[in-house]
C-alpha cells in the first residue's frame, strides 16, 4: 500500500484504496450501473461486494508492484466515495499510462470527474515520471469526452477498435 498519499483541491480528495473501502465501493458502483456499465463492463447488475473486496485488495497489491495505481475519489468534508481514477497500461520504456476515471451517478455534473483527473494526472507526471498520459474514451461516452477536455487533454484521433469490449461488427 501507499500510506500517506493523498491529493487534494479541497473540494475532493484522492488517496489508494484502502481495506475499509469495499462497503462504499460496491455501494457507489451499485448506484451507478444504469450510467456507468454501458462503458466500464465489470460494474453491471450482478456486481457483488465479493467483486468489490477482491478489487481493494487486488489495488493495493498493484500500487506494491508499480502495476496501476488506483485512487478514491472522495468527497473533502464528508469522506463519501464518489468514484474511481486509475492509472493504468503503465509503459515505462516511454514513460506513458492510461487514466481512467468514473464518479458516482449521484455526484455526476458536478466537476468531480474533472478534478480527479487533473490530480491523478499530475500525480502522474510529478510521483511517476511519466511524460505522457493517454485517456482513451469510447467515441460514444461524451460525458467522458467532455470530462477529458475540461481537464485539459487534447483529443488526438480516433483508433477504432481499440478498446475490444466496445468493439461493433458494423463501426467502420
Amino acid at each position: 500500500m501507499a500510506p500517506g498519499i493523498e491529493l487534494t483541491d479541497g473540494r475532493i480528495r484522492l488517496r489508494p484504496f484502502e481495506p475499509g473501502d469495499e462497503d462504499a465501493f460496491f455501494a457507489a458502483a451499485r448506484e451507478s450501473v444504469a450510467e456507468v456499465s454501458k462503458w466500464l463492463p465489470w460494474c453491471r447488475p450482478g456486481y457483488s461486494r465479493d467483486e468489490a473486496a477482491a478489487w481493494i485488495a487486488a489495488c493495493a497489491e498493484a500500487w506494491e508492484n508499480d502495476a496501476h495505481y488506483s485512487f478514491a475519489i472522495l468527497e473533502a468534508g464528508s469522506g463519501r466515495l464518489l468514484g474511481g481514477a486509475d492509472l493504468n497500461h503503465l509503459n515505462r520504456v516511454h514513460h506513458f499510462a492510461n487514466l481512467g476515471y468514473w464518479v458516482r451517478t449521484s455526484a455526476a455534473g458536478r466537476g468531480v470527474a474533472t478534478a480527479a483527473v487533473r490530480l491523478a494526472a499530475r500525480f502522474g507526471f510529478e510521483s511517476l515520471g511519466l511524460f505522457r498520459i493517454e485517456i482513451v474514451v469510447d467515441v460514444g461516452n461524451e460525458p467522458s469526452l467532455r470530462v477529458a477536455e475540461k481537464a485539459g487533454a487534447v483529443r488526438e484521433g480516433i483508433l477504432r477498435n481499440r478498446l475490444g469490449c466496445f468493439a461493433r461488427p458494423n463501426d467502420a
